[in-house]
């Protein structure tokens, strides 16, 4: 049985000026799966999401999410394929005057403004305790909030519509090493129960072993490599030697081994 491609990118060309980043790319997500995207600085990986969520207009290229041309689209289109996903931006990106219940309400306001106010508390409420946040996190500003917690925020407004697609960049960036453990662990959960299809942008090698069932590696201004850990270790490119092979690439090997062992007692 083939896959369905959630998202289906072809021939994708990206540049600033004189600067190419993307040139030729494809890449296909599938339903279901957590696709990591790794690559070097400037490979554009940010550049990719923000091409396929409409925020950057590509050169060349083609882009199609649930099947829909996301380029070529009528702008009503458009709306209907926007609401079927949700975005986690670096940092979280919050609004730093609103509180973490107005925040997730925002996604709401933006496309059911018909919709009564006490129901999009409510909703964002329920969001809140969904990612891991105490209820009592839905009054305070961003500002009040712990890094982590941040995260989480900018989690439960990304879940806000019920999204079937879900885009995370750089979801554990700055955390310590138990708080990216739980948002690892509470992405795969939300991803299982949900049925989600994540499109996940990462440098942490913990979270690519430890949640996602496909990586795809960004280089040359291409996707010169899709598959599991050990599929791309078997091939001879020097960046995913170094990346893969390196000093925190056995490292992330090793703890991943451990955890393993210890869910296996």
């Amino acid at each position: 049985m083939s896959k369905e491609a959630v998202i289906s990118v072809r021939g994708l060309r990206n540049s600033f000026g004189d600067q190419v980043v993307h040139e030729n790319l494809d890449l296909d997500v599938y339903r279901g799966e957590i696709l990591g995207i790794v690559g070097g600085s400037g490979t554009g990986k940010s550049v990719l999401m923000r091409s396929i969520i409409g925020l950057q207009n590509p050169d060349e290229g083609e882009i199609r999410v649930f099947g829909e041309d996301t380029r070529d689209s009528d702008p009503t289109e458009q709306v209907e394929v926007r609401k079927r996903w949700g975005v986690l931006f670096q940092g979280g990106a919050l609004f730093s005057t609103l509180t973490v219940s107005e925040n997730v309400q925002v996604p709401i306001r933006e496309f059911y403004r018909g919709m009564d106010p006490a129901m999009m508390q409510e909703i964002a409420a329920y969001k809140v305790v969904m990612t891991g946040l105490p209820a009592e996190a839905g009054p305070k500003y961003p500002s009040e909030l712990s890094g982590g917690m941040r995260k989480r925020a900018g989690l439960a407004r990304a879940l806000a519509l019920d999204p079937e697609l879900l885009f995370l960049d750089e979801p554990t960036a700055g955390l310590d090493p138990v708080g990216a453990a739980a948002f690892d662990e509470q992405t795969r959960s939300l991803q299982r129960t949900l049925g989600l299809t994540v499109f996940l942008i990462t440098h942490d090698l913990d979270t690519l072993h430890a949640i996602c069932d496909r990586v795809a590696v960004l280089a040359d201004k291409r996707v010169i490599a899709v598959g599991t850990i050990d599929e791309l270790l078997a091939l001879d490119h020097p960046w995913i030697q170094e990346y893969f092979n390196g000093p925190r690439g056995r490292a992330a090997v090793a703890s991943a081994q451990r955890s393993s062992a210890t869910g296996n007692r």
